[in-house]
């Protein structure tokens, strides 16, 4: 099978201000994107909207707005469609946690958290795939986590959520095979952001387990874009992420063991 190639290609990155999503903004850029970037922030989107022009992209455009928010789901359709190019890849990569325990936290939180996670990411692709049709080698690459394999305490909501996205990313896969659009999910696990500076709610001032320190988001986006050229239907990035998911499905007991140590 031949790689698919992504130099020059057409793509909405949702999430794009930091983090993985300003991490794979960066990669398509120097491969010469077209790129359409998302987040709720305006300046720190307009500084990577600004890198990735200097790393070789034509100007980026930029939709500022809430992915919850139809809106600004059809800003974002609309602006592929002022585009002289069809949408060659959609990265959903918009996410939203907390932290605490399931039973003192708001219903609010749990709508929150998955209606960004994965009610509104479906919406979006609802709307992108017509867009995607037209492409030479479309793909959507829906960015989940290792905790959409095996859910963790003091996180059940933003653990709920991915795996809906995974198994969303599986069943979407075979709908989409006919009409030639790829579905890959991106597995990645803790990784060095400011994601656990932005939690929607935080019962505690520490985690349990401390705060995680992981790998950098631009060695998961090179993953990320290594296992688009191979089409990769699953991208766990890393050796520990890798042996999360193992154990996971291997070894059930032993994980419900290690995660009663923080469960309460």
């Amino acid at each position: 099978m031949t790689r698919r190639r992504l130099d020059g290609v057409q793509a909405i990155v949702t999430g794009a201000s930091g983090g993985i999503g300003r991490a794979i903004a960066l990669a398509l850029a120097e491969r010469r994107a077209g790129l359409i970037l998302t987040a709720r922030r305006p300046n720190e989107l307009q500084v990577v909207a600004a890198e990735a022009e200097r790393r070789g992209a034509p100007p980026p455009t930029v939709v500022v707005g809430d992915l919850t928010d139809a809106g600004l789901r059809q800003r974002l359709a609309d602006a592929v469609e002022l585009t002289d190019k069809p949408l060659d890849l959609l990265v959903n990569n918009a996410g939203v946690s907390a932290h605490g325990l399931f039973a003192d936290a708001s219903p609010e939180r749990l709508a929150t958290i998955v209606d960004v996670n994965f009610t509104s990411t479906a919406e979006l692709t609802r709307l992108a795939i017509p867009l995607l049709t037209g492409a030479d080698d479309p793909a959507i690459l829906n960015v989940g986590s290792i905790l959409g394999h095996r859910g963790i305490p003091h996180n059940s909501e933003y653990c709920a959520s991915k795996a809906a996205l995974r198994a969303w990313s599986e069943a979407l896969r075979a709908e989409l095979a006919g009409v030639g659009i790829d579905v890959v999910l991106l597995t990645p696990g803790t990784t060095n952001t400011d994601f656990f500076s932005h939690l929607i709610d935080r019962q505690q001032d520490e985690l349990p387990w401390g705060t995680p320190q992981g790998m950098p988001p631009e060695a998961v986006a090179r993953a990320a874009i290594r296992g688009l050229e191979r089409r990769r239907r699953e991208i766990i990035p890393g050796w520990r992420a890798k042996v999360f998911v193992l154990a996971a499905r291997l070894a059930p007991g032993l994980m419900d063991r290690a995660m009663r140590r923080y469960g309460g």
